[in-house]
């Protein structure tokens, strides 16, 4: 192994043994654990988080299949490197079986030109495609890919899952096992926590820390919280403002305020703002959930969202976070109701697939003169001259009475 190379790189596992995580998927109970003992995979595409898992499952792969193992990287590779991998894999001198392992990092960066010339090699066997991708491959993936795929789901590694593969790079002949390092595991379990489930990032700052730390004189590199700290620098943010996470965070957010929460209404605020949101698009989320999620049991809430809308747009980051929380919080903390939320959707659901008949004579407009004598705003009753300003008439059309639309519930005061 040569140690110049990054030590995450040489840490990456080349058995199924020496693979940690994923339980879920790689479980020996599983199915993906099963066909890649058997050396009998399909095509797969498996979508996770960075420092997950995923290349390092393909050089697993890699290393125990009978198959030609090819890979390629979607940010530079195009069709040419494709129609290259195929042909290899049809030459029979250089390639018996006809067939090869094509593993696509990054395959969400290929676009559909690409995607579509890959699909023919894929449906007639000569490719076992193993994609990887950060995405979400149901949007960013050909359907017919998909179709022709299994998708595997990696979840980002738990904290003792990053630690167990700290604590094997001290004593591995390929990690650090070298340096003479002494390092406490409550240092290790720290670096493990603050990675937030990225390995990779895990075994750089641990590498950053001991290549940047002279040796005692009693022959060892002593890493303690402090160098540990400097080294990974800020807890890495999982937050991906034109990604797959951007989806899931907006969502979180929009619930938390509609489910009451202020403080969890906050803390996907701050990521969203961390992972460099746009503040306009997160006001403009706030002004909705105003109006659809706390409506008339406190229509200030509108009034609010949207004047920190207009506050935003004026003040810009970083005092926008301020107006942003500010905002959030009073729709978080405020009734709610979402009865005309549904009102308009009803009504909307009727006027697009029924006939709800004719608008009433009496309320129609007569802007000109001689229109009253066919009927239009005849019998008219004005309401501010009625009692209480309110008139007794029918407004829905014939077809239309005793549809209820705005049900008043118990919050709206």
């Amino acid at each position: 192994m040569d140690l110049s190379k990054p030590l995450a790189y040489r840490m990456r596992p080349k058995t199924l043994e020496e693979y940690v995580g994923q339980e879920h998927i790689l479980g020996k109970d599983k199915v993906l654990y099963r066909t890649i003992k058997a050396d009998r995979l399909s095509s797969i595409i498996l979508w996770g988080p960075p420092g997950c898992g995923k290349t390092s499952l393909a050089r697993v792969i890699s290393e125990t299949t009978k198959y030609k193992f090819t890979r390629i990287n979607a940010v530079t590779s195009g069709v040419g490197d494709i129609k290259n991998a195929v042909e290899e894999a049809k030459n029979v001198f250089l390639n018996p079986s006809g067939k090869c392992i094509l593993f696509i990092d990054e395959i969400h960066r290929f676009n559909k030109l690409q995607q579509d010339a890959l699909l023919p090699f894929v449906e007639d066997g000569t490719v076992i495609l193993i994609g990887a991708t950060t995405e979400n491959p149901y949007f960013e993936v050909n359907k017919a890919l998909i179709s022709r795929s299994m998708i595997f789901k990696l979840e980002p590694l738990t904290t003792q899952d990053i630690y167990k593969v700290l604590k094997m790079s001290l004593t591995r002949e390929d990690g650090l096992k070298s340096f003479n390092i002494k390092i406490e595991d409550e240092t290790l379990r720290k670096i493990a926590e603050v990675s937030n489930g990225d390995v990779r990032t895990a075994l750089n700052g641990l590498e950053v820390a001991v290549l940047t730390t002279n040796m005692d004189k009693d022959g060892y590199i002593h890493i303690t919280n402090q160098i540990a700290a400097d080294s990974i620098r800020s807890r890495k943010a999982i937050f991906d403002k034109n990604g797959d996470s951007h989806y899931d965070n907006i969502s979180a957010f929009i619930k938390s305020m509609r489910g009451s929460d202020p403080d969890a209404t906050i803390f996907y605020l701050a990521r969203a703002l961390n992972g460099g949101e746009d503040p306009v698009f997160l006001a403009r989320r706030i002004v909705i959930a105003a109006s659809e999620d706390v409506g008339m049991a406190n229509p200030q809430a509108l009034v609010i969202a949207t004047s920190a809308m207009q506050a935003v747009t004026m003040v810009g980051m970083p005092e926008a976070r301020i107006i942003l929380s500010q905002a959030a919080v009073y729709v978080a903390t405020s009734k709610k109701s979402n009865a005309t939320y549904l009102g308009i959707n009803r009504a909307l659901e009727d006027v697009k697939n029924k006939d709800t008949g004719e608008i009433p004579m009496h309320i129609r407009n007569a802007p000109a003169e001689g229109m009253q004598q066919f009927g239009y705003g005849s019998g008219y009753k004005y309401p501010h001259d009625y009692p209480g300003h309110v008139a007794e008439q029918q407004y829905l059309p014939d077809k239309m009475l005793g549809t209820k639309y705005y049900v008043k519930d118990d919050t709206i005061e």
